[in-house]
């Protein structure tokens, strides 16, 4: 049964994101609810991934865990025995699959770092020879290494429109030069510490997108989702070849089943057959257990 925020009928809904719900929770916090549902060239697909929520959900914990040094996080507790009573009611429903967080005035931009060249930044380096602003080398293949990690900012597009890709003066000009730097400065510190414990197990991080925002007391807290196969690109450093599209452990499977159907990328998508939803199901799992080293089982025993 696909999970909606109708089934909390009791709690107040704020919205609902691709993949999320988010819920107020008194004055100071929201609880954010990761569903089965997936997305796909900014379009949420009909069929559902059997636990992806909770993947998402414990690959984030872990991520914020390593990266507590180089920027907090919004993460309250994940523990649903530590939620306020007035989630009580919800707690077989929320977990494995929530976060309590601080309130955040979010940042207006997604903030994405690219080591390889593919997806939407394969698409202007064709076009231009740069992604975002970044002039490139010539010669450059869909899965290249880039001669260094790029930060290529974007907009944060409402569901079923596309983001877009901006120059870093469009990112200053949206958020304030100050503020923009900061969150360079940042993307990349993160990525560069993601590639290297990613690597560590066996994986390439090609690009990824982080989200930021700040609490009531003007804190810079890294926000949402991190590291997850859904907002970033791995690829198992063992059959990295450049060249054309890469064996992946994230939703790069299901983009190239969609592309081959023939589908517009317009509502409505295409519905998923069993084989596609149980690969992307496995990759998912995968993605989790080789870079946590975690049981995908012994999460769900303990969350």
């Amino acid at each position: 049964m696909p999970l909606t925020h109708e089934e909390f009928a009791g709690l107040t809904h704020l919205g609902s994101g691709k993949v999320r719900e988010l819920f107020a929770v008194g004055d100071d916090a929201v609880l954010l609810v990761a569903s089965d549902r997936i997305s796909a060239f900014d379009v949420v697909l009909p069929t559902e991934i059997p636990d992806k929520g909770a993947v998402l959900t414990g690959l984030s914990l872990w991520w914020f865990d390593q990266l507590s040094d180089l920027v907090p996080s919004h993460v309250i507790s994940s523990s649903v025995d530590e939620y306020p009573a007035e989630l009580a009611p919800y707690a077989e429903q929320l977990r494995g699959r929530s976060m309590l967080c601080r309130r955040l005035d979010m940042v207006l931009i997604e903030c994405v770092a690219r080591g390889y060249l593919t997806g939407s930044g394969l698409k202007d380096y064709r076009r231009t020879g740069a992604v975002s602003g970044h002039p490139l080398p010539a010669g450059l293949e869909d899965g290249s290494k880039l001669p260094a990690t790029i930060y290529t900012p974007s907009t944060k597009a409402p569901i079923g429109e596309h983001d877009e890709n901006i120059s870093r003066d469009d990112a200053a000009d949206r958020v304030g030069g100050e503020l923009a730097a900061e969150l360079e400065r940042l993307t990349l510190q993160i990525f560069g510490r993601a590639s290297d414990l990613a690597a560590e197990r066996g994986i390439l991080l090609a690009d990824t997108k982080f989200e930021f925002g700040h609490d009531k007391d003007g804190v810079l807290r890294l926000a949402d989702e991190v590291l997850t196969p859904d907002s970033s690109r791995f690829w198992p450093a063992d059959t990295w070849v450049p060249g054309g599209a890469q064996p992946s452990f994230d939703k790069q499977f299901i983009r190239d089943y969609l592309v081959n159907t023939g589908w517009d990328r317009n509502p409505p998508a295409p519905e998923l057959p069993d084989d596609i939803v149980e690969s992307t199901r496995a990759r998912y799992v995968e993605a989790y257990e080789r870079l946590t080293g975690i049981s995908f089982k012994d999460y769900l025993s303990t969350a």
